[in-house]
């Protein structure tokens, strides 16, 4: 990862804000976490999401959205290849937070399925704010 791009941090609570939408980490053993700022600084082109944050030896890549849902999991999809170690077997976590939007949760099933699969990624999905601890 690109050092202008990082930022390594130990607070008990991490941001990631963007779009009217909010994820916010709770880290109350205050472990490492390295931020990286993927969207405009680590990658420049194609389909990339906001943020990979690392932590007790996760990837977790976040994409903050307004309200397309479908965009954001190719995002998600293509920074995976673009970033992750080993995209298809190493265990990672991956996030769509949205501010407004409705998600069919048997089309959302679905993506999830494949993103265990192919990715060995858990998708979470969720409306904002939403609040993930570590």
């Amino acid at each position: 990862m690109k050092e202008e791009c990082t930022e390594r941090v130990t607070h008990k609570r991490i941001v990631f804000e963007e779009k009217r939408s909010k994820l916010t980490v709770n880290n109350p053993k205050e472990v490492q976490v390295t931020k990286v700022k993927v969207d405009g600084c680590e990658v420049n082109v194609g389909r990339r999401c906001d943020y990979l944050f690392l932590a007790n030896g996760l990837e977790h890549f976040v994409e903050l959205k307004g309200q397309d849902i479908n965009y954001a999991y190719k995002q998600l999809v293509s920074t995976i290849k673009k970033l992750s170690e080993n995209p298809k077997y190493q265990k990672k976590v991956a996030f769509i937070i949205y501010h407004t939007g409705v998600t069919s949760s048997a089309s959302m099933l679905n993506e999830r399925a494949k993103f265990k699969k192919h990715l060995c990624s858990e998708l979470i999905i969720k409306r904002s704010p939403y609040t993930y601890s570590l």
